[in-house]
């Protein structure tokens, strides 16, 4: 009589389940930006940009903007050489003698917070009239779809010069100059937060259509709950995208406004300052004063801008 095979019952281990890092490093965003070396440069300059700007204080050689430790002897010095007072400078001087590397760091500073705070203020505005418009609808829907279209039809920067005036001719003038850069920003917020208004608006017009919002309906939930908690995380991708590309078009903006003189003040000069400070001297010889300010300009918006353009391809399931 033959034994027949014993089957064992103990339970076969359970497969090990993935960490979350793993599965973040295997994600399509992250197989996406690991296949593009442009996205991996672009966020490597901007990187590299952003703590140059954030730490400028402590980075800078010099500081440009204290007047005791100027020396208009030292103006105009070429870059890679020293100065009348023997002071070594790696971009040259302007003719204040200021260091042209310390003032681009603490330019892009100005430039950064303007930029980013613009974009807020735009997005927060345009993502929540698109919300209400595109669930509401009726009235509301038409006026600010009317209004949106009639902003969009103008440049921006003709729009932010508009609220930049009024905003002068309204604030006194022995306060313009500290309210300078809010203006700035307020400007600039509101000449960009119809391209958020419109895509959050057409998301959320079919994203009402959906099961889970008619059963949040259903249930008594309130409208601004199901708004938020429901119906903005599903079209927060798209924002996500303009905010990125739009962080570049204010930075832009706000060096276009600087250049024409309606900008910061030059007690605090962005990018766009220290490019219309360069311009005046640029026939003269003395072309460092505008070119590495220019050329810092265009790789802090040539990165953000790929950077965005990335994230809408990355977040795009039909390129997956």
């Amino acid at each position: 009589m033959t034994d027949l095979p014993q089957t064992s019952t103990q339970p076969e281990p359970a497969a090990k389940s993935p960490s979350r890092w793993k599965a973040f490093w295997r994600s399509d965003i992250v197989w996406s930006y690991r296949r593009s070396p442009v996205t991996i440069v672009a966020s490597i300059v901007a990187l590299l940009l952003v703590l140059m700007a954030v730490f400028a204080p402590w980075l800078a050689p010099y500081n440009p903007f204290n007047p005791a430790t100027l020396n208009l002897m030292d103006g105009f010095t070429p870059p890679n050489s020293a100065s009348y007072s023997g002071n070594y400078f790696l971009m040259g001087t302007d003719n204040q003698g200021r260091d042209v590397f310390s003032t681009i760091m603490y330019g892009m500073r100005v430039s950064l917070f303007v930029g980013v705070l613009a974009t807020l203020l735009a997005m927060i505005m345009g993502v929540g009239l698109g919300l209400v418009a595109g669930y509401v609808g009726g009235v509301i829907d038409a006026v600010s779809l009317r209004v949106a279209d009639v902003q969009l039809s103008f440049p921006a920067v003709l729009i932010a010069l508009l609220v930049f005036g009024v905003a002068r001719g309204v604030i006194p003038p022995n306060q313009q100059e500290g309210a300078a850069i809010w203006v700035l920003i307020l400007a600039i917020g509101l000449a960009n937060w119809a391209q958020f208004a419109r895509t959050v608006r057409g998301a959320t017009m079919v994203e009402r259509q959906k099961d889970y919002v008619a059963a949040a309906r259903i249930l008594g939930v309130n409208p601004f709950f199901i708004l938020l908690r429901h119906v903005l995380p599903n079209v927060v991708g798209p924002v996500l995208v303009i905010g990125t590309i739009g962080l570049a078009l204010a930075i832009i903006e706000e060096a276009t406004l600087s250049y024409l003189g309606v900008g910061v003040p030059p007690t605090q000069p962005s990018l766009g300052t220290l490019i219309r400070i360069g311009q005046q001297f640029l026939f003269s010889g003395e072309w460092w004063i505008l070119l590495f300010p220019a050329i810092t300009l265009v790789l802090l918006a040539l990165s953000v801008n790929l950077l965005g353009d990335w994230l809408r391809d990355a977040l795009n399931p039909k390129l997956r």
